[in-house]
């Protein structure tokens, strides 16, 4: 065996303990951010309204992700659900970036498609994102409630948000490994109170 081969054997078994490591982190901090956040969107799609995510990066793709799961299905077969990422019209994101500024390219789009009662989530690893920021801002401005999922110490996005859930690593793969459980987590507790049915006790 090279001393290649033993380094990257070494990196893989690193970075899987750091993945757990952060994982279990999460696992022991207080689980009510995730549950309000939930039920946030629960609230809002039960009353007609949308839930509204957007991220830059790696982000971008968790806010599709998450789009994915709840207009498609996650782990069951039910009716659709109203979740727009705002990250995918390359005309929009083009023209805003180029006709008024990149910082605007998710607050204008949420201008645009933003009720009171919806949900707008701003995904952030670093918490200091400039779009993601102007986003949550145009959403309070509006009454759509606001939740940031966050690395590092939150930063601004953190603070510009009703409800915030925060990934306190430094590392941005270890953070966005974490994220897309979290948001699993999201997508599962709100089909289970979208579409399963209470348990009704015997007489």
């Amino acid at each position: 065996m090279t001393d290649h081969t033993v380094d990257a054997a070494a990196l893989v078994h690193e970075t899987l303990d750091q993945a757990i490591l952060w994982h279990q982190r999460a696992r022991c901090a207080d689980p009510a951010p995730l549950v309000h956040a939930a039920e946030a969107v629960v609230c809002a799609l039960r009353a007609g309204g949308k839930l509204l995510v957007f991220g830059n990066g790696g982000s971008a793709a968790d806010a599709q992700h998450v789009a994915a799961e709840l207009v498609g299905r996650f782990q069951r077969d039910r009716m659709a659900l109203a979740v727009v990422a705002l990250t995918t019209d390359s005309s929009v994101l083009t023209s805003i970036g180029n006709d008024m500024a990149y910082d605007r390219i998710f607050a204008r789009q949420i201008e645009a498609l933003g009720r009171p009662g919806d949900v707008a989530l701003g995904i952030s690893t670093s918490g200091a994102s400039p779009n993601v920021i102007a986003g949550l801002e145009a959403a309070r401005e509006l009454g759509v409630r606001t939740i940031a999922l966050t690395g590092r110490d939150g930063g601004e996005v953190g603070r510009t948000s009703e409800i915030h859930i925060n990934v306190p690593a430094e590392s941005t793969a270890r953070t966005q490994e974490v994220h897309r459980t979290l948001l699993h987590v999201v997508c599962d507790l709100v089909e289970r109170a979208m579409f399963e049915q209470p348990q009704t006790r015997g007489r």
